[in-house]
């Protein structure tokens, strides 16, 4: 019932609102023809003043009277010609607005809201979050607000902020988690990937000097090797970046999901082999063993080609394997490595854009619901790719 009472007063409010200036237009023209009136009448008394002292001669007194007179006659002659027009010329409007329009917001309503639900208080809802990822969040920042030394909350708190694309609150979690509960292998490389955000995907010095310590807690972190052997190709030292890459892939098993985005980057410096398993299908699409009937998967001919290139002319040969390999599955989208690997190959190119679109498209013909829906966005998180957009 309250709620009805709020709507109900606040349409009497933008009623008032909305008609007030047509009701003061047609008040405030009144007015100005009466003011103007009233100014003639005394310039006629000032006029008489004038020539009683002798200010001004009999002539100029004549003429002034007439010219006053014939202002003060014209101003009458117009007020009942114009008194009435405003109140004819506004009065659909004002019916619009008392009537039409709360109408229609009504039928609004209806229609696209939800009058049926209970009215429920942030509190209520606090204690009742369900999967309301806005309210998880505020509720755990109004419990570190009373508790700002639980660790154990901000390092929950850091990745769902990260996820949600808060990047700077997820690097002051971050930062407090590794202070309270000191530094791990997880929180370090978390820290690492929210200052890379914050530089558009730049490594830089203070993120390879966490990604540095991260290893000196887990040697064979894949994803502190992976980002230090990209500071390396960012820095413009392709040779390497090349051989911290293929170390990578020398040490990853062979069906590790970054293996791919690893053997494009060995590709993208000048390597031929990402040293995993030769014979494992998808392990390197260059190495002998691969599927090259494969889409999106260099030839031999392609590598052999791509020895002999410059950088700038072997990133566009990249560039149309990437396109071609967009083609093909735009034609045939019933291929779940080729959608893997073209999301990743947007977002080693850089291209952000076409990694949400094809992360949608790839979800268009393997849901969210099923086993490789979910691959699909893991892999969008861990690149970094929004996929608000692509699960709608």
């Amino acid at each position: 019932m309250l709620f009805w009472i709020l709507i109900a007063a606040l349409t009497a409010a933008l009623a008032v609102i909305l008609l007030y200036p047509l009701l003061r237009g047609a008040k405030a023209a009144d007015n100005i023809r009466a003011g103007e009136a009233a100014v003639y009448r005394d310039q006629l008394r000032e006029l008489d003043r004038d020539l009683d002292g002798g200010l001004i001669t009999p002539e100029e007194a004549d003429y002034a009277r007439a010219e006053i007179g014939r202002r003060l006659i014209a101003v009458s002659a117009d007020e009942p010609a114009q008194t009435p027009k405003p109140a004819r010329h506004h009065r659909f409007t004002e019916a619009f607005v008392l009537l039409v329009l709360p109408v229609l917001g009504l039928c609004l309503y209806l229609t696209t809201g939800r009058p049926d639900l209970p009215s429920q208080p942030l509190e209520a809802r606090l204690e009742n979050p369900g999967n309301d990822v806005a309210v998880l969040i505020t509720k755990a920042e109004r419990h570190l607000a009373v508790n700002p030394d639980d660790g154990k909350g901000w390092d929950v708190l850091a990745p769902i902020y990260f996820r949600t694309m808060r990047v700077n609150d997820a690097q002051l979690a971050y930062r407090n988690a590794i202070r309270l509960l000191g530094p791990s292998p997880v929180r370090l490389d978390g820290l690492a990937e929210t200052l890379m955000a914050v530089s558009d995907g730049v490594v830089t010095e203070e993120a390879r000097q966490v990604l540095e310590q991260s290893l000196t807690l887990e040697p064979d972190n894949p994803r502190a090797r992976f980002y230090i052997a990209l500071s390396m190709e960012q820095a413009g030292r392709p040779n390497e970046a090349r051989q911290a890459f293929e170390a990578l892939a020398k040490q990853s098993p062979a069906d590790a999901p970054w293996l791919p985005l690893v053997n494009e980057h060995i590709a993208m410096n000048g390597g031929a082999k990402a040293g995993a398993d030769p014979a494992a299908p998808g392990a390197n699409p260059a190495a002998p063993g691969a599927d090259p009937a494969a889409p999106g998967n260099p030839t031999q001919q392609d590598v052999a080609a791509a020895e002999t290139m410059s950088v700038g002319d072997r990133q566009q040969m990249i560039r149309g394997m990437v396109e071609s390999l967009d083609a093909k599955l735009s034609e045939d989208p019933n291929n779940f490595e080729g959608w893997m690997r073209l999301v990743r190959s947007y977002a080693v190119l850089n291209d952000k854009d076409r990694a949400a679109g094809a992360l949608k498209r790839g979800l268009a013909a393997f849901p969210p619901p099923g086993e490789q829906g979910r691959q699909l966005l893991a892999l969008a998180r861990e690149l970094g790719i929004a996929t608000e957009e692509a699960t709608q």
